[in-house]
């Protein structure tokens, strides 16, 4: 099985809010970036994907296995962060690792200890005298040296600062280094996600808008800069969403559809979720 993750035709109906027919699947080996504004359905998706909601309907796929017929060393292969640590905040780590032994027959001690010297977390003081960094670099830790294979994190990064944040961005492209280990990462800062992300998925209003390898996704896209009489003449089946004042028009648009000796300017992943978000006001 190469897939790490493969979600089809997931539905999860809320009063108030819908999961519709989500599909995503990510190979072993890399990192996909999961997008969309708050109450998307971005977290609705993971709580499914690991099994901590009842869905009303589609399925999802660990490593080929379902996720509700997973056993417990299955399990221990998935690594969790969210974006609280959520450790004891009493304990100190080396009190974690003696916590994290009994809960895990795998748990790799050595491999824990060396991460959080690497990390320079101290050793001797409670979580809860810790940056909110330096508890986001224990929680990974944590979720690493249980032989896990698969990271899945939900808004790990939101509130650290820049230097943090890469620090964080550099421990995963080194998880993914073994081509077996895999990583889904949620997160509203689109720069961390195009600094490491493979594939990007995005999600609005409780549906996929698109699911691709980053590279492709923003081959695929530009941003049309032309007056607004120009912007007449551009066959409308190549816009998605675009912004117009009294005088030009801004547009992101499929470059194979468009037409004509118009200038057309790379768009990045931000660009692109930004105007799909707009798509259809």
């Amino acid at each position: 099985m190469n897939n790490a993750i493969e979600i089809k035709n997931l539905c999860k109906v809320y009063p108030s809010f819908s999961l519709k027919d989500v599909n995503l699947t990510l190979p072993k080996g890399y990192i996909m970036g999961f997008v969309g504004a708050n109450g998307a359905g971005k977290s609705t998706t993971i709580a499914s994907l690991l099994g901590l909601i009842k869905t009303d309907s589609g399925s999802c796929l660990i490593n080929g296995t379902p996720v509700a017929q997973m056993t417990k060393e299955e399990k221990a292969l998935i690594g969790v962060v969210l974006d609280e640590c959520n450790f004891p905040e009493t304990l100190t780590w080396k009190q974690v690792d003696k916590f994290m032994k009994k809960i895990y027959s795998n748990w790799d001690s050595e491999k824990f200890t060396a991460d959080c010297n690497r990390w320079k977390l101290p050793e001797k003081t409670p979580v809860y005298k810790y940056s909110k960094g330096m508890k986001m670099k224990l929680a990974i830790a944590g979720a690493m040296c249980h032989g896990a294979k698969l990271l899945v994190l939900d808004e790990a990064t939101s509130g650290l600062d820049p230097v943090v944040r890469n620090e964080i961005l550099d421990i995963l492209l080194d998880f993914v280094q073994d081509e077996g280990n895999s990583v889904l990462m949620s997160s509203h800062i689109i720069s961390d996600l195009e600094k490491v992300c493979d594939f990007i998925t995005f999600i609005k209003d409780g549906r996929i808008v698109f699911s691709a390898e980053k590279e492709l996704l923003t081959g695929d896209y530009g941003i049309l800069r032309c007056s607004n009489s120009d912007f007449e003449k551009v066959d409308k089946s190549a816009v998605v969403a675009y912004n117009q004042n009294s005088f030009s028009t801004d547009a992101l648009v499929y470059r194979n559809k468009v037409n004509g000796d118009f200038i057309i300017d790379k768009a990045n992943v931000e660009d692109i979720m930004l105007y799909y978000m707009k798509e259809g006001e």
